[in-house]
């Protein structure tokens, strides 16, 4: 027992400099990529625009890039390093630099009051993206020499359980589930296990249980990763009370504020006005290829269900065959016959969805939002959860929480969760940042062997084996 005290009191102090150590590594970083602009800035631009600047308005300059260049890590997760998958690093990363030099030379373009010679900025981001590969060897390397993967057991109430430890699984670099042990057993048992590990991942046990063994891992200073139910959620966007000396956490349960609504419509209306205006020409594109493809109809609408359950056409460009619904409503799936060749690249860009700047506009949806679904289709849903009507507590939305963290074939149920955080934590912010993190899930979508660990089926699989108990 001392000794596994002494083991978990390493861990912790190891833990504390973990932030100290992304903290630097970002700094480093950003901090080599202002260099290499600084020198490019003096050789190629600083002296051949008309009144140049000096010293101050130099440091100016470089300082902006700086501000940018962190910014747009910040959003896509350019400094998680350890923390997401290395190429989704280096992805982040490189859409990172790319957007800051694009901003960065329409910058100097306007200080000089026409458009510069491009070769200096373009050769600039061949040489950071060098860096970059650089980078994200070395530092993934050193991190995880500092912090390997954490060995966890997971304490499950439910099969369901097998289909979390699958996905987990296949981040091995950072997550080991080590051994699996049913909350059927022994209380004792179970917390003899658990502080032989790192952690413990707490997967659908009676609610009894998990207030104790919540308190037993924070009196011990462990790791506790929580799937949470829907409650859990709803608790999370909860507000203080504190008129009493008895804390009080108030659920208002009604969506957004008025104030958050105006604001919201309001960037709903100038996104939408923009959008149509600078993607007209790709609009266009989408539009022939879809009449050239087969010459049938260009739009495709379909009753969908908005704020409230009020019903609504959604329009998309069509990607399915024209009589794709003769049989009756059905989910699209990874290699569905139905999907046209052209079809099959606007889905995966995501363009087929474009047309709905249309519904934004009307009001009928918003840019950031749970998805629309079809009135059939939530009927189901809501015979399995009938928590799933929760997400009409909000315009439908173009894009979504879902659909910037999960993939194509994401559960129902993980959607709801996910779409239930995005409400119950709104703000101007993160629909910002969702808008921009889509830019990046539009320009790299997720792999086929990330989507497969959300497949319905993988539900009933077996967790893999270095379990020492499989759950059943």
């Amino acid at each position: 027992m001392q000794k596994q005290r002494m083991y978990h009191k390493s861990v912790h102090d190891r833990e504390q400099y973990k932030r100290i150590v992304s903290f630097l590594s970002a700094v480093i970083l950003v901090a080599l990529l202002t260099i290499g602009f600084a020198q490019m800035w003096y050789a190629a631009y600083a002296d051949i625009i008309q009144l140049p600047f000096y010293r101050r308005g130099n440091w100016v300059v470089i300082a902006i890039y700086a501000a940018i260049l962190f910014l747009f890590f910040k959003v896509y997760g350019g400094f998680k390093v350890g923390y997401l998958r290395r190429t989704d690093v280096l992805l982040s990363q490189v859409l990172s630099v790319l957007g800051t030099n694009a901003l960065t030379y329409l910058q100097i373009s306007l200080i000089a009051r026409h458009f510069e010679a491009v070769k200096p900025i373009v050769l600039l981001t061949f040489a950071e993206l060098v860096v970059l590969v650089l980078w994200t060897l070395l530092a993934q390397r050193i991190y995880f020499a500092l912090y390997p993967p954490r060995r966890l057991i997971i304490v499950y109430g439910s099969p369901a359980a097998a289909a979390l430890v699958t996905k987990m699984s296949y981040r091995v670099d950072k997550y080991m589930i080590c051994e699996s042990i049913s909350a059927v057993k022994d209380y004792d048992l179970i917390c003899e296990k658990i502080l032989q590990y790192d952690g413990v991942i707490i997967h659908d046990i009676p609610p009894q249980m998990r207030n104790d063994l919540v308190k037993f891992c924070f009196d011990r200073k462990l790791r506790a990763y929580i799937v949470p139910k829907i409650s859990d959620i709803i608790l999370r966007g909860a507000e203080d009370i504190r008129l009493f000396d008895t804390p009080l956490l108030l659920c208002r349960n009604y969506g957004l504020t008025f104030e958050q609504r105006f604001m919201k419509r309001c960037f709903d209306l100038g996104f939408s006005i923009l959008g149509l205006i600078l993607l007209s020409p790709v609009m266009l594109a989408c539009a022939i290829a879809v009449k050239a493809c087969d010459g049938g109809d260009i739009l495709y609408k379909q009753k969908r269900l908005t704020y409230g359950g009020k019903p609504f056409y959604v329009y998309k460009f069509r990607s399915m065959i024209p009589d794709a619904e003769t049989h009756g409503a059905q989910l699209a799936e990874d290699h569905d016959s139905r999907i046209t060749p052209v079809g099959r690249f606007l889905r995966k860009c995501r363009l087929d969805e474009l047309p709905q700047l249309l519904n934004i506009l009307k009001g009928e949806m918003s840019v950031v939002g749970p998805r629309p679904e079809r009135p059939e289709l939530c009927a189901e849903y809501e015979k399995h959860f009938p928590e799933f009507r929760f997400r009409l507590h909000v315009k439908a939305g173009l894009t979504g929480y879902a659909q910037v963290t999960g993939v194509y074939d994401t559960t129902p149920y993980d959607k709801l969760r996910m779409d239930l955080m995005y409400i119950e934590n709104y703000s101007m912010r993160k629909d910002i940042q969702i808008v921009l993190m889509t830019i990046k899930t539009a320009l790299f979508p997720v792999q086929k062997s990330n989507a497969e660990l959300l497949h319905p089926k993988l539900r009933e699989e077996k967790p893999n084996e270095h379990h020492k108990e499989v759950t059943k």
